[in-house]
């Protein structure tokens, strides 16, 4: 019995050894392999002899336990591409079966990697040329990203990006920086109007404008610092959506900033920020014409009627140029007309165990009853990391180790076949007892 348990040790030796060795090698294969992770060998002793003082020993062998090291971070290699994504920390990216996007299949099935090469199919699908496609939550016009629970992949969608697409971006916000003449508005000036024409953008991209005029108030003495500005909207077939009394300060201290703002007709005037609420023909829109006594606003000094600054958003309809991807997992889409807006948000998954994911082809991974449940975080936000664009993450092989490793298995393997040649022989004098 004893002899046999030898034999039966030394096979397994040679088993778990045979083991060891294909995991060596796959790690080897794969030290150029973006995201590979490699695989260790432990081996356990099986005991089939409990007491030390027993008179005979029986062998009871050895086996070998597979892990995969995916919670070990690589060194990220810099890439001309903007969506090589990489995930600097524990966390993976969530993807999908590229097949199954293409099927139009309606539950895709959830997997995750550690880095990929995306770039665009013929239907705007980011995917790697393994066959995973990106997901991401989409967001909003404005660039927003809605509430989606963190449990479950409801609201992740295949990320699209279509070349050829197209967007505008309607004007919300202006700033309005004009100077107007002091001497306009003394007794005897001429009570010329000024006129200012400021483009805007609509909601569709067309060009608009706010035509708006300074009327002086002209007094029969002295001067009354006073102004009435008229906004119309030509969109709306030049309607006036606003007119106020401008009241300048001609005080030492703050002489030419603004006094006081009445508001005749159209939004009021917000004195805190500084600014008018109007209703333009495609919505809401904030024109900041400055606070009291400020000298960034409006401004009435000398003689010279000049536009400082006119600072507003939006753009012109434009054609999609690039996309890139931050630090905190946002897409954001770049226009040939300098526009630029958020598209999608990409989630960090993150599971309790990550060496006990199941390891599929294509350095994808899925969920497994070892690793426990997956949480969608925030990039940058729990213990996820950063994502990184323009990089790829390397293999986690470190090859003069896995050399070592061979050779110390090789010796291994030697000795159990030693073992077995051993065996072989005492078998062999026993039988030749009988003889």
């Amino acid at each position: 019995m004893t002899i046999s348990s030898s034999l039966n040790a030394a096979v397994a030796g040679l088993n778990v050894n045979a083991s060891s060795l294909a995991a060596i090698s796959d790690n080897i294969a794969n030290s150029n392999t973006f995201g590979y992770k490699r695989t260790i060998t432990d081996f356990e002793s099986l005991v089939t002899t409990g007491s030390a003082t027993t008179a005979s020993y029986s062998a009871g062998g050895v086996r070998a336990i597979n892990s995969r090291m995916v919670d070990q971070s690589a060194a990220l290699t810099s890439t001309q591409n903007p969506l090589d994504i990489s995930i600097n920390g524990r966390g993976m990216l969530p993807v999908t079966s590229s097949a199954a996007v293409a099927d139009g299949t309606p539950d895709l099935p959830l997997m995750m990697t550690p880095t990929g090469s995306f770039h665009t199919n013929a239907d705007g699908v980011l995917e790697t040329t393994s066959g995973l496609a990106l997901l991401g939550w989409p967001a909003n016009a404005d660039g927003t990203i809605n509430t989606f629970p963190r449990d479950t992949i409801t609201g992740l969608e295949p990320v699209v990006i279509r070349p050829n697409q197209t967007a505008g971006d309607p004007t919300t916000k202006m700033t309005l920086g004009v100077n107007l003449p002091a001497t306009a508005t003394h007794a005897g000036a001429s009570g010329d109007v000024q006129p200012l024409s400021v483009e805007y953008y609509g909601n569709l991209g067309e060009a608009e404008a706010l035509n708006i005029s300074f009327a002086p108030t002209v007094p029969a003495t002295g001067a009354s610092n006073q102004w009435t500005m008229t906004i119309r909207d030509s969109a709306q077939s030049n309607a006036v959506v606003g007119e106020y009394t401008l009241q300048f300060d001609d005080t030492r201290g703050a002489g030419g900033t603004l006094a006081s703002v009445t508001t005749l007709s159209g939004g009021a005037y917000d004195s805190v920020t500084g600014t008018l609420a109007l209703m333009v023909a495609g919505g809401p829109l904030t024109l900041t014409i400055g606070k009291i006594a400020d000298t960034n606003g409006l401004t009435q000094l000398s003689n010279a009627f000049a536009p400082t600054a006119i600072v507003k958003d939006g753009s012109p309809v434009g054609n999609l140029t690039s996309a890139t991807i931050d630090s905190n997992g946002l897409i954001t889409a770049s226009y040939d007309t300098g526009f630029t807006r958020v598209i999608y948000q990409i989630p960090v998954i993150d599971v309790p165990s990550p060496n006990g994911l199941t390891a599929l082809d294509n350095q994808a991974y899925s969920v497994s009853p070892s690793s426990g449940s997956f949480f969608l975080w925030d990039a940058g936000n729990g213990p996820t990391g950063t994502v990184s664009g323009y990089a790829l993450a390397s293999s986690n092989t470190d090859l003069a180790q896995e050399l070592t490793n061979m050779i110390q298995t090789q010796r291994a393997y030697s000795s159990n076949a030693k073992v077995v040649q051993t065996v072989d022989d005492m078998l062999q004098e026993t039988t030749n007892m009988k003889r």
